[in-house]
């Protein structure tokens, strides 16, 4: 694949495999983990499900600790160990970046598990933020296996590190059926 920015990236169930899908991006099929919901057009805090949407890349996060290549046009911040967001529907911060500790029931994004290591923010229920519409909804690295999200979607390391360099702020993740 050239050095050229991806604007489209598609999303696609894997076949038999609800919690796993195919993802095609300039060319590039490849697998990628779902929630543990499916996909869903309806959307709900908790239910495990990843949005049928469109959602376009915003910024991410990556550790600093860890070898991370960054995007032409995607800012990616060091993730701090206190970064965290906040998952509580009624709270003023709800799907939002927040610093922990923190008061209301919040995501910790600095994970011994590594998921976060690269972890994008998708413009899932961001503006306008509804309540009980699904929080933290990242682009991230997946478990060994592929196991479902928590309705995010997520690749290999290897996958992601060969994608980083073609992603912007203009890059749009189409989920699909």
């Amino acid at each position: 694949m050239s050095r050229k920015r991806l604007l489209v990236i598609d999303v696609r169930p894997r076949p038999g495999h609800a919690t796993q899908g195919q993802l095609i991006a300039g060319g590039m099929v490849l697998r990628c983990a779902l929630g543990r919901g499916g996909i869903t057009a309806f959307k709900r805090e908790g239910d495990g499900g990843t949005p049928l949407a469109q959602m376009r890349l915003l910024h991410g996060y990556k550790r600093p600790d860890k070898r991370v290549q960054g995007g032409l046009g995607l800012k990616l911040r060091a993730l701090r160990r206190n970064d965290g967001w906040c998952e509580v529907g009624n709270d003023r911060n709800y799907n939002r970046h927040v610093r922990i500790p923190y008061g209301a029931s919040h995501e910790t994004m600095w994970r011994e598990d590594d998921l976060y290591d690269v972890c994008i923010v998708m413009d899932w229920n961001i503006r306008p933020r509804l309540r009980g519409r699904g929080s933290a909804i990242f682009f991230h690295l997946a478990r060994r296996g592929y196991t479902p999200t928590q309705g995010c979607i997520a690749l290999s390391r290897g996958d992601m590190d060969r994608l980083l360099p073609h992603l912007s702020d203009q890059t749009v993740i189409r989920v699909r059926r």
